[in-house]
């Protein structure tokens, strides 16, 4: 079995991924922005944080970091709207990325409207970018990371428009398919492609040209660094 760590388990698609995870036998940490929001459940752990804030993202990295090396990390975590999207959606997953032992899987959760995003990263630099670029720029992070450590499997993955509390109630795809290809991910030991894929239920999907742009994956890199003071191992 495996330990897993999932962010944003308070409700929707993170708090589906997490039960399925621990039903099946893994141990799951889940994380939650305040303990109040920690869902009942058979976890192995819990870790507390807000992601829309450095300080406390890593904290979040050295508390997952006492239970050990993780055989799989999805960052789940979302926030639709500025101010909270680009430090939610992409440094926070960059932060955890950076400070956590280095695990076995990343999964990073990505969007189909990461194809209207820009590759102008002067909204990462502020943190006022929209949820489309924040959403290519995690997804470009994802890709940057599958070339980065042997051993390491990186993957984005699109849920879908699902009927989450970000998502709507009349979202019209389907809450259960949304979490299916993140379980996959982290267990399943002949996924093809082994690493750098973008996905969707399950099946594997070409992103926005950017995503695979290794002159956009260098500069992306250099400024979160930059932005966080941070840089990958």
């Amino acid at each position: 079995m495996a330990l897993i760590f999932v962010t944003g388990t308070s409700t929707g698609l993170g708090l589906s991924t997490a039960t399925v995870l621990a039903a099946d036998g893994h141990d799951v940490v889940v994380h939650a922005r305040t303990a109040a929001r920690i869902p009942t459940g058979p976890w192995s752990g819990t870790v507390i944080g807000d992601l829309a804030d450095q300080a406390q993202t890593i904290d979040v990295a050295h508390a997952a970091n006492a239970y050990g090396r993780f055989d799989a990390v999805i960052h789940n975590a979302g926030a639709l709207r500025a101010p909270e999207a680009v430090p939610v959606n992409t440094l926070a997953p960059y932060i955890l990325t950076a400070v956590m032992i280095t695990p076995g899987r990343l999964i990073y959760l990505s969007s189909s409207m990461h194809r209207d995003g820009s590759t102008d990263l002067t909204g990462l630099g502020s943190g006022m970018g929209s949820y489309s670029d924040s959403k290519l720029w995690v997804t470009a992070l994802s890709a940057a990371v599958a070339t980065r450590w042997e051993g390491t499997r990186s993957h984005a993955v699109d849920p879908g428009w699902v009927p989450t509390r970000m998502g709507g109630a009349g979202a019209p795809d389907d809450l259960v398919e949304g979490h299916r290809t993140q379980v996959r991910l982290a267990t399943d030991p002949d996924v093809t492609p082994q690493t750098g894929g973008y996905w969707h239920h399950q099946q594997t999907q070409k992103p926005a040209a950017a995503v695979h742009d290794p002159l956009f994956q260098a500069e992306l890199l250099a400024t979160l660094a930059e932005r966080t003071g941070l840089a990958l191992p």
